[in-house]
């Protein structure tokens, strides 16, 4: 074994290693590899197969390069752990056993030498595909990190779309990468499979403390992103007619608060798991709003609905509904066809009870908080609804 290294991807509840990628100096004969030749230290083995490059590929081919793709299930394939304001992005480290010979595809035999082999380098999945930078905001004088993906085949000559995405109060600190990694709100817009879709800019800032309060109070950051907003728009061919802003929790409650004070800015909010004064909210009724939050989310729920109701006093029309956090994507396809029947501009779902927590998780308000954006994120329709909006 020449290297190894590991490879992570990013799912709704963050970043976890799911594959490593053994290289050796001949070409391997794909046919000759099974998952009893090697063993991953304190990891289940799922596929096994040679490749030509380090990537996961869904069929094999004689390649330099042994794939070995593991269960994202396992209790140490994380390498984002959140606990609050602790949370912990560790490296993603890989140690792996050869245990049987391997035949390369000239014949040779790889006699395995019983020693174990750590990764020393290491691809994260779209993750890497996001460049990060620093703003210094010429009006406050404030200086916000961020996550910046520009779309791989960008032209000048045409307009994208933009998403931002804020993160929650659980992510605030120094990891500048912390947005990318925590879950899917910032990476799914960047993935190979939405991107075919939606070309777009995604803006992830990383901010190092929190911005907004329960009594619907922002600090500075609110406007220094928006300052950044404004100077990509200037700097890049971006549509500012196809703003688009989402965020989660703390995140969730900074797009209300631009919403109210940029009434303009934005052409649909994706609002998940947060709340705001209902008295302040009556400039959003004729906005065009996606929301999700859990019933057993006991703080953003009953916020939501005093939020809904408050526009609905000032004429909005609300399309309700309860899903389930455990629907297939099909069904979640379903779910949302039918909100989109209903013609409102303002879509509002409801993760049901006892749906939303995953199994071996106490099932209480702060679980159910959290769980939203696990789930909610996943759900394609509401993305491809989000970038039908125009202003």
């Amino acid at each position: 074994m020449k290297c190894i290294t590991a490879i992570t991807e990013v799912f709704g509840e963050g970043q976890k290693v799911t594959a490593a990628a053994i290289e050796f100096d001949e070409p391997i004969k794909n046919t000759s590899l099974s998952a009893a030749g090697f063993s991953v230290e304190g990891r289940t083995i799922t596929r096994i197969y040679a490749n030509t490059i380090a990537a996961k590929a869904a069929k094999g081919k004689d390649g330099r390069y042994v794939m070995i793709e593991l269960s994202p299930a396992d209790a140490s394939a994380a390498t984002y752990v959140s606990g609050g304001h602790t949370s912990l992005l560790r490296k993603a480290i890989i140690t792996a056993k050869q245990l049987r010979p391997v035949e390369a595809a000239n014949g040779e035999q790889y006699i395995p030498s019983g020693a174990p082999v750590q990764s020393n380098q290491q691809i994260n999945l779209v993750v890497d595909d996001f460049s990060q930078l620093a703003f210094k905001d010429p009006k406050t004088g404030r200086t916000l990190n961020y996550n910046l993906f520009i779309p791989k085949n960008y032209d000048a000559r045409k307009a994208y779309p933009l998403v931002l995405f804020m993160h929650d109060a659980g992510e605030v600190g120094a990891e500048v990468k912390a947005p990318l990694v925590q879950g899917l709100g910032a990476v799914i817009w960047a993935t190979p499979s939405e991107q075919a879709k939606h070309e777009a800019f995604v803006l992830a800032p990383q901010y190092s403390s929190v911005v907004v309060n329960d009594q619907s109070e922002a600090t500075e950051d609110l406007d220094v992103t928006v300052n950044l907003l404004h100077e990509l728009t200037g700097r890049y061919s971006i549509d500012k007619d196809r703003l688009y802003t989402t965020g989660q929790s703390m995140g969730c409650m900074m797009s209300i608060a631009m919403d109210i004070k940029y009434p303009e800015l934005f052409a649909a909010s994706f609002l998940v798991a947060g709340q705001w004064d209902p008295a302040k909210v009556g400039l959003m009724a004729n906005d065009h709003l996606w929301i999700v939050v859990s019933q057993g989310d006991t703080k953003a729920f009953p916020g939501m609905n005093a939020i809904t109701a408050a526009l609905e006093e000032k004429g909005a029309k609300v399309s309700r509904a309860t899903w389930s956090g455990r629907a297939t994507a099909n069904e979640f396809a379903a779910d949302v066809k039918a909100m989109e029947a209903q013609g409102t501009s303002i879509n509002y779902a409801a993760l049901q009870n006892g749906t939303v927590i995953p199994a071996g998780v106490t099932d209480n308000g702060g679980g159910n908080h959290r769980g939203t954006w696990r789930i909610a994120y996943t759900i394609e329709g509401i993305r491809d609804w989000l970038f039908r909006q125009r202003k």
